[in-house]
């Protein structure tokens, strides 16, 4: 009996997802729990498994986006065929460089070339780097021909077994002349949805040039059909109301080498951290730590084999006096400032696109050894694509770091709904006075609290930070 395979919910914010890559070849025999192909968020690019066994159909292609629910694929039994397809969404939109052809005439070559050299390693999927480690191919130079020019696993395949379809580079695709194919239609998943609701061709709505049709212009669509005379016309903007008029951007001030669209993970981040500093009356200040006593404890865990980083002592620290000082571990809502029961600090990590911000569920229970196991290993499946959406949902607070850059303080940025961030600083030696007067050396960061002054005051966020430096400088409770 045929069973669908639908676009799965992965998070509570998960609307819809990009199929970046399917990893079962069509008509491949399953069983449930395999991965099957990867999906894109607005978080993450994750693997999905087949939820249950069966001959794998595919419906949707890679580039396609499905809301969450509908139909990507059908698991068959042997024999059987596959008894409908499912409605489509919109594709992703696509980066725009400088210099490239823009429009229906585009070079399809050249897109994926731009879009390679924007995002450079964000565009191999991390299945296609295991393939290529694998078969001993070198990635960089392997044609990309997933979405916006990914490369994904099977071109790495292709290229194995015809060393004629490599490229000295991914930027070398830029000089091939390909065959001209008309762009996609940009529209968000609202847009798509009453578009086809009251059947309107998204490629007849009007819309800025280069910008992703929402709903609210498919409305304005309608509405110029059904007034009197009206052809579909490009509507004439009503005036904003005062105070509500959105500034246009200037324009670059010289030709842009390239462009990379404020979509996707970029998009994402780009429109929380505005709405966190609109949002939200925040406030930063710093205190510097002594961490000697740190600095001996990690030596002597190195003596023994593994020994946690420095920001996992800080996390450690920092989750003890959340449990203390709950006003920190809380959140604005409608009724008010909401304590939060559970300490669930979230890391950010750095990706070559953007930042990831995991979760370390109830991280004041854990050992100094457990957390530094768990935080190695969300990095870890961060830089590699592995991250599950669940992961990434839930931190009641969190901490960043700079130190690597050699920065000592800087300010950071609330990630909502959280009322406050942690950032630390550089491991850097310094002189102190002893109680006779001596000159000795210390080793010390700076800890940078940015705190929404909704939330608490100033005195109460200093007491935070001082009851961080404590447990820092005196670690017996952080480190048994």
């Amino acid at each position: 009996m045929a069973v669908e395979f639908q676009m799965p919910k992965l998070g509570l914010t998960m609307e819809e997802g990009l199929i970046l890559e399917w990893l079962v070849e069509e008509g491949a025999e399953v069983t449930e729990g395999t991965p099957v192909l990867i999906v894109q968020t607005d978080k993450v690019d994750t693997e999905v498994e087949s939820p249950a066994s069966g001959h794998l159909a595919r419906v949707g292609t890679v580039g396609e986006t499905f809301a969450c629910g509908q139909q990507i694929a059908w698991l068959l039994s042997a024999g059987e065929s596959a008894p409908r397809a499912a409605t489509r969404i919109a594709p992703a939109p696509q980066a725009v460089v400088a210099g490239s052809q823009s429009g229906p005439k585009a070079s399809a070559t050249s897109v994926v070339a731009a879009n390679a050299s924007v995002a450079g390693r964000a565009f191999i999927s991390p299945n296609a780097r295991r393939v290529a480690k694998e078969l001993g191919v070198d990635i960089n130079t392997v044609r990309g021909t997933g979405p916006g020019g990914r490369v994904v696993s099977e071109d790495v395949e292709d290229a194995n077994r015809n060393p004629a379809l490599r490229v000295a580079s991914i930027a070398a695709l830029s000089r091939q002349n390909a065959a001209d194919s008309g762009q996609p239609v940009l529209a968000s998943f609202a847009a798509s949805a009453l578009a086809e609701l009251i059947g309107i061709d998204l490629r007849s709505v009007f819309a800025a040039p280069g910008q992703r049709l929402e709903r609210d212009d498919v409305v304005a669509h309608i509405r110029s059909l059904i007034a009197p005379g009206g052809r579909g016309a490009p509507p004439q903007p009503e005036p904003p109301a005062a105070g509500t008029a959105k500034p246009a951007l200037p324009p670059a001030t010289q030709t842009p080498t390239s462009v990379t669209p404020l979509s996707g993970m970029r998009g994402v981040i780009a429109t929380r951290m505005h709405e966190s500093l609109r949002d939200m009356a925040q406030l930063t200040l710093n205190i510097d730590v002594d961490m000697d006593a740190i600095v001996n404890d990690r030596n002597a865990r190195k003596k023994n084999g593994y020994a946690p980083g420095f920001t996992d002592y800080v996390i450690a620290a920092a989750a003890r006096a959340l449990k203390e000082k709950p006003y920190a571990n809380s959140q604005i809502v409608a009724e008010g400032v909401a304590l939060l029961p559970d300490v669930h600090v979230a890391m950010a990590v750095a990706l070559d696109n953007g930042l990831v911000v995991p979760v370390i569920r109830n991280t004041d229970s854990l050992t100094i050894e457990a957390l530094g196991a768990e935080t190695k290993r969300l990095a870890s499946a961060a830089r590699n694509g592995k991250l599950k959406l669940a992961e990434l949902e839930g931190g009641t607070f969190s901490v960043t770091t700079l130190g690597m850059y050699g920065v000592d303080g800087f300010t950071p940025v609330i990630n909502p709904p959280n009322t406050a961030i942690l950032g630390v600083g550089r491991l850097r030696d310094e002189v102190a006075w002893t109680a006779a007067n001596k000159p000795h050396r210390v080793q010390r960061l700076t800890l940078s609290l940015t705190w929404d002054h909704r939330a608490f005051d100033g005195a109460p966020a200093a007491e935070f930070c001082a009851r961080v430096k404590e447990l820092l400088e005196s670690p017996r409770e952080i480190v048994g």
